[in-house]
């Protein structure tokens, strides 16, 4: 197949690839690929399992969704015995309905290896799972460490809030100093300093086009006793998305008459289309832009809440363009989406922000360094 694909085929491995080399696509359902050629040979395992059994946009039938691939991760460790493990999901994954299944999840990333018969119920598993924890040895290679830490994205410097949980497991016998890595992934971004910096005039400064009358509507809703401040950087607004962050260029105006579907290349940018048809009524109201963006969500732009819908400083408002919405997900502009709209905004609002991402991973390498140097 092109672009590095390969059919899923039990009979023939896809290469591993050199450093430097690009990584094969396998392309075929996922519980028809065995992963024991790659044994002892990854360092870490990535993955995010369908999130709508267990989303709040979903009917959340959680373990009887045919959707939940919970089981094919856990048997991908089981194949691979990597180093570490690191899972994104839904905060819907520990609301109070799925305790009992969140928990039986935890247990069963921490002792992998005890694979769950076929004929099993996942609560009969859970009671093998409690038994095996105390006798299985602390420092086994066929154990892990589990860490399990609720985020919002918007605290990892995403101008997006995005509440998500990030798990991430170490193989027990590495001896991983896991307060360190919890350090390496605390926040470093928060809503407290963006109100500060708003009050103390920086953000305007940085934004100095912003109408007078948009300034203090915005200034208005500011509570009058803010907490002090807690010495992080400000979250970032889907106006510093618009603008660029961390040297990206700004993106230019959508003019109204652009509102047509049309492709056109505005100062280089692919994807910064605009859409006609937006609306906003209760309980569907728009992204503001002087906060960050509400939760990108895998559909085109007709899901709950006005996601997709942003209000302009001059009154008016319109449909995020793929590139806006890229750029709250932190994707590079010279990232390729393919595919029609609905496709590109169901590839972001599947994805995890990049920034968010890297904190997690960067973590993950860091505490991995340091035990291969000791």
């Amino acid at each position: 197949m092109e672009n590095g694909a390969y059919l899923a085929d039990p009979e023939r491995n896809p290469p591993i690839p050199q450093p430097d080399e690009p990584w094969p696509l396998i392309a075929g359902d996922i519980q028809d690929i065995s992963f024991n050629y790659l044994d002892g040979k990854v360092d870490v395992l990535a993955g995010g399992p369908p999130c709508q059994p267990f989303s709040l946009g979903g009917v959340a039938k959680g373990d009887e969704d045919k959707r939940n691939m919970f089981p094919q991760m856990f048997r991908a460790i089981r194949q691979i015995s990597p180093k570490a493990v690191i899972c994104e999901n839904v905060r819907g994954l520990i609301r109070p309905s799925f305790k009992a299944y969140f928990d039986y999840i935890v247990r069963e990333l921490t002792l992998p290896f005890e694979e769950r018969p076929r004929e099993a119920e996942w609560r009969e598993h859970d009671d093998v799972l409690r038994r095996r924890l105390d006798e299985v040895e602390q420092r086994s290679p066929k154990r892990y460490d589990v860490i399990v830490t609720p985020v919002n994205a918007a605290d990892y410097g995403v101008p997006q809030i995005r509440n998500r949980i990030i798990i991430v497991a170490f193989r027990a016998d590495l001896g991983i100093d896991i307060q360190r890595f919890k350090k390496l992934v605390e926040p470093e971004f928060s809503e407290t300093a963006l109100l500060h910096s708003m009050v103390d005039g920086e953000y305007w400064k940085r934004h100095e086009t912003v109408p007078e009358s948009v300034q203090n509507a915005v200034m208005a809703r500011i509570p009058k006793a803010l907490p002090s401040p807690d010495g992080k950087r400000p979250w970032r607004t889907f106006r510093d998305a618009i603008g660029g962050i961390d040297g990206a260029k700004p993106l230019p105006p959508i003019p109204l008459e652009y509102l047509d579907r049309t492709e056109r290349l505005l100062d280089g940018f692919t994807d910064h289309v605009g859409w006609p048809g937006a609306r906003i009524y209760q309980g569907h109201t728009p992204n503001e832009l002087d906060r960050p963006a509400k939760t990108v969500k895998a559909g085109v732009h007709g899901v709950p809440g006005g996601e997709s819908v942003v209000l302009l400083d001059d009154g008016t408002y319109r449909y995020m363009t793929v590139r806006e919405a890229a750029r709250v997900m932190t994707f590079p502009d010279e990232w390729k989406l393919e595919g029609p709209r609905g496709e590109k905004m169901r590839q972001l609002g599947n994805a995890v922000p990049v920034l968010l991402g890297e904190v997690f991973a960067k973590a993950v390498a860091t505490v991995l360094r340091e035990v291969d140097r000791d």
